[in-house]
């Protein structure tokens, strides 16, 4: 018979603290976007472009697209967020769920629209162009 694993009080008070952290940095991340979204969606479609990993008609319309899908994760719920970052979840270690959310959202919606031209790179490339910029303006 296998061994049935119970965790100590110890045990599961620090697998508790450590949910919550996560938890609570998720909802801070989510928090900072209902704050800045103009902002960050400038700075991740001027990179974009700059790092010629989106070429588009339309620089505008790419920081607009970008601004109502980070107005759209600002006050979505977690299974809506869950749903829509499920292909690339495992795309970096320990992603952050605002870049990982906008990254889906490139890769999945915006290379549908029109003022986009093409999407270049891995996703592995960008989501780390667009995880800068979050990065620098969350820190």
């Amino acid at each position: 018979m296998g061994k049935v694993f119970r965790p100590s009080n110890r045990e599961s008070s620090i697998l508790s603290k450590i949910e919550s952290q996560k938890e609570q940095a998720r909802r801070r991340a989510i928090n900072y976007v209902r704050d800045f979204s103009d902002q960050m969606a400038n700075a991740i479609a001027s990179k974009l472009v700059e790092s010629q990993l989106v070429e588009t008609t339309s620089k505008n319309e790419l920081e607009d697209q970008i601004l109502k899908c980070l107005d759209k994760l600002a006050y979505a719920d977690d299974f809506d967020i869950d749903y829509a970052t499920a292909p690339i979840r495992n795309l970096v270690q320990q992603p952050n769920v605002v870049s990982l959310y906008v990254t889906a959202f490139v890769l999945e919606k915006l290379i549908n629209h029109k003022s986009v031209v093409d999407i270049y790179g891995e996703d592995t490339d960008i989501y780390l162009c667009i995880h800068e910029q979050v990065a620098r303006l969350t820190a």
